[in-house]
Order: structure tokens, then C-alpha cells, then sequence
């Protein structure tokens, strides 16, 4: 596509198959976003976009991954708050009609899965950080392998009779994640031999570490449970491959968004040129 959509701290550069979405580095941007900087997002792995009005006279798009395309979104598990999510664009309530516009383009690169779960990560997990700092415990990821290193003042003494622990990603089945900013937050492994899927109880478990005020901050112990998550995927065999038919583009959806170029250019917020040369695009297309 070749188009970029600024808002408030987030920026969406669109291409031919994926957006790009790029976080500022301001004090008021949330830190987890400023430690993803960006992410390119296939449209392949989106289900939907939604528009809504926001506060204090803004407009929200808000992309949809959908389920399991996204090893970020399905570690977070719905935990993260409204300001720290990376699929969500806040804009100006004046451009409400150029969000409209980009909302219904994005709707028509939307392929016939968008409604499945995804059979496997569509998005790139984040770099995660080499290590972070639990209540209980330091949590390391090498990319082969998680190591836990107990803290004498913070573990629980069944964690320290186990001692250190290191768990190949070979082991693992999943990861579950439970945010900082709710009572009982922790980062626990679920391995092959059933261990970690008990609820609770973390602070028991060797193959958890617990969090705590200042301990698992979300920019730190959510990236680096994606990353294990998406090792762990990585690791599990391949679905079959289904070919499915490339869906032929609709000309109802082309000619509706002709439609909103031309209320984009009555508008003021395309030029004559960029109009013709946008409806030329969309007129190649059919």
C-alpha cells in the first residue's frame, strides 16, 4: 500500500502484505511498546479491524490478530492494558474519515481464514531480554533453553531443596504468564511431563518464578515468555498444508472504497494527484 497512518505515539506504515507498526520513544509512551520499537504484521495474521470512538475526542482502530497467530497476544492471554496494546491506534477525532478509509482497506486484505485460528505464529516474537529478575529467582532464555537461579531471600525453601533449575525448550509445551500488576503474577514453564499445569501455587513450583512490586516488570517478563513460547511452537510438528484458492478481489468492496478516496479528497486530506493516483490503484485491482 505504500501509506502511512500517524496517531498518538504509534505510527502504521502499510505495504502490500503486512503493516508495520512503530512505537515512539516518549516519556508517555507505555514501556512495553517502547521496548518492541516495531513490529511488521502480516495481514494474513489479522482476523478484523475495529474503529470506535475514544476519549477525550479521539478516534481508536484497533487490529485483531487472530488466535495463535501472535505468540505477544497469546502469552498475554487478554492481561494487558488498554494503553500498552500494540494493535491499537489512537488518532485525532478529525481524521475520523482517513481512519475509516484505512479500516475498510485493511478489511479488504483480509484473507479467507481471517476467521480461523492461526495453525501456527504469523507475527515474529519479540527480542527478548537475555534475562530478568523475578521475586524468587533470575530467569534466563538462550534460545535453546530457560534457566531459573534462586534468590536465597526470596525463594521458597521446596525451591531451593530442588535447586537450579534449566528446562530445554525440547521439554516444554507452553509457557503461562500471569501479569505483574494482578496478585500472584508469575512466569511458569509447562513441560511434557504434566508439571506447570496446576493453577496456583507458583511459588512452589521449580519450574515457575513469581513476581512482585519492582520483580517481572511486563516490558521485561512478557517479551521473554513470547520468546519462549515461540521456541516451544517451533519445536511442534508442522499441520499438513491446506492450499486454499487466492480469493478474487470484490468489486462492491473496491467501488466502497473509491467511494471513501472521494470523501477523503472532497475533504482536503487527499490532493488531486494522490486521489487519481490511489483510484488508479484500486481500478487495477479488478
Amino acid at each position: 500500500m505504500g501509506d502511512v497512518l500517524a496517531g498518538f505515539h504509534t505510527v502504521w506504515e502499510f505495504d502490500t502484505d503486512s503493516v508495520l507498526i512503530r512505537f515512539e520513544r516518549g516519556i508517555r509512551t507505555p514501556k512495553l511498546l517502547q521496548v518492541l520499537g516495531e513490529r511488521r504484521i502480516p495481514y494474513e495474521a489479522l482476523s478484523a479491524v475495529e474503529q470506535a470512538q475514544g476519549r477525550h475526542g479521539t478516534v481508536v482502530l484497533r487490529a485483531v490478530p487472530r488466535p495463535g497467530a501472535d505468540p505477544l497476544v497469546e502469552a498475554a492471554d487478554g492481561q494487558l492494558r488498554e494503553g500498552s496494546d500494540p494493535y491499537r491506534l489512537v488518532l485525532p477525532a478529525e481524521r475520523e474519515l482517513l481512519a475509516e478509509y484505512y479500516a475498510e482497506r485493511i478489511r479488504a486484505e483480509l484473507g479467507p481464514a481471517a476467521g480461523e485460528p492461526a495453525e501456527r505464529h504469523l507475527v515474529a516474537a519479540p527480542v527478548p531480554p537475555p534475562s530478568f529478575k523475578a521475586y524468587d529467582g533470575k530467569a534466563s532464555f538462550d534460545g535453546r533453553a530457560v534457566s531459573f537461579r534462586w534468590f536465597r531471600t526470596g525463594a521458597s525453601s521446596a525451591k531451593w531443596r530442588a535447586g537450579d533449575q534449566r528446562f530445554a525448550v525440547d521439554e516444554l509445551t507452553g509457557v503461562h504468564w500471569r501479569s505483574p500488576d494482578a496478585p500472584g503474577g508469575h512466569l511458569r514453564l509447562v513441560r511434557r511431563d504434566g508439571h506447570g499445569t496446576r493453577p496456583g501455587a507458583a511459588d512452589q513450583d521449580p519450574a515457575a518464578v513469581v513476581f512482585g512490586t519492582g520483580y517481572g516488570l511486563v516490558h521485561e517478563s512478557l517479551p521473554f515468555a513470547a520468546a519462549v513460547l515461540a521456541a516451544v511452537r517451533a519445536k511442534a510438528p508442522a499441520p499438513p498444508v491446506v492450499s486454499v484458492p487466492a480469493a478474487r478481489p470484490d468489486p462492491g468492496g473496491i467501488a466502497e472504497r473509491i467511494r471513501h478516496l472521494g470523501e477523503l479528497h472532497d475533504a482536503g486530506l487527499l490532493t488531486d494527484d494522490e486521489f487519481s493516483a490511489k483510484k488508479a490503484e484500486l481500478l487495477a485491482e479488478l
